[in-house]
């Protein structure tokens, strides 16, 4: 969720507020193959769980948000670098 606030004298923006999940894997199928994806990450028995999580990397965890991670990347000069 996005929102726009009163601009506050010695903050700097863009910032993020709060945040939730992870941003999704490249080429994961856009919104409907990340669902899937978190769908198979939850359910150790699900048929399509091999292919998918040897894909993935094994460190990740889709649940992970770090706010002061994100407000580092906007302030970026290459946000994008390093994700």
């Amino acid at each position: 969720m996005e929102k726009i606030a009163d601009a506050d004298p010695g903050v700097e923006y863009p910032m993020c507020l709060a945040g939730r999940r992870a941003c999704p894997p490249d080429d994961c199928g856009g919104p409907p193959g990340y669902a899937e994806l978190l769908l198979v990450l939850a359910d150790p028995h699900h048929p399509d769980d091999e292919g998918l999580r040897e894909w993935v990397p094994p460190d990740s965890d889709p649940a992970a948000f770090d706010v002061d991670e994100a407000n580092c990347a906007l302030r970026s000069p290459r946000p994008l670098e390093g994700w």
